[in-house]
């Protein structure tokens, strides 16, 4: 199955799939508002903003299965993103990452490796996923890669429109 084909549901309960950011880069993250990485939020609303113009999009994915630290409801999470980091990027509905209840995006996901060459399961809150234009996964960043890394910023500027 193509990513693009998994169905999705964003934060408001509304039918999406990867299909609707064709064409655009696509930074994939699981979120949770109550984490210590949490101010992670910050860099990528700046990513989102220094980018969409250029064809890119972060796209968060709420997840409590890192010690319960994503237990709001899905207007919790939004109010706590828009007013605590004025995120204005999209965010999907709460999802399992890990485990029998993995979300099928994720089924897809973690069989990409990092730079150190391991796939599998996510390790924590925050880790990211960078998908081309195309839709194929082209970095997976593991949680503590901060989102304005210098890596991170190339590998995005490589997937961009001039």
């Amino acid at each position: 199955m193509s990513l693009s084909d998994i169905p999705l549901k964003t934060l408001n309960g509304e039918a999406t799939s990867l299909a609707d950011y064709a064409g655009k880069a696509v930074l994939l993250v699981n979120v949770a508002s109550k984490c210590g990485l949490t101010p992670q939020y910050a860099g990528l609303e700046r990513l989102q903003q220094a980018y969409a113009k250029r064809g890119f999009t972060v796209l968060g994915v709420p997840c409590n299965q890192f010690a319960g630290q994503e237990p709001g409801s899905a207007e919790e999470i939004q109010t706590f993103c828009s007013t605590s980091y004025g995120v204005t990027f999209p965010l999907l509905e709460k999802a399992d990452v890990n485990g029998a209840e993995r979300h099928p995006l994720y089924t897809e996901l973690t069989t990409t490796q990092d730079a150190a060459g391991e796939a599998g399961d996510i390790t924590w809150n925050f880790e990211k996923f960078l998908l081309s234009p195309k839709g194929e996964v082209v970095g997976r960043f593991r949680p503590r890669t901060e989102p304005e890394a210098p890596e991170l910023i190339a590998a995005i500027e490589a997937q961009l429109q001039a």
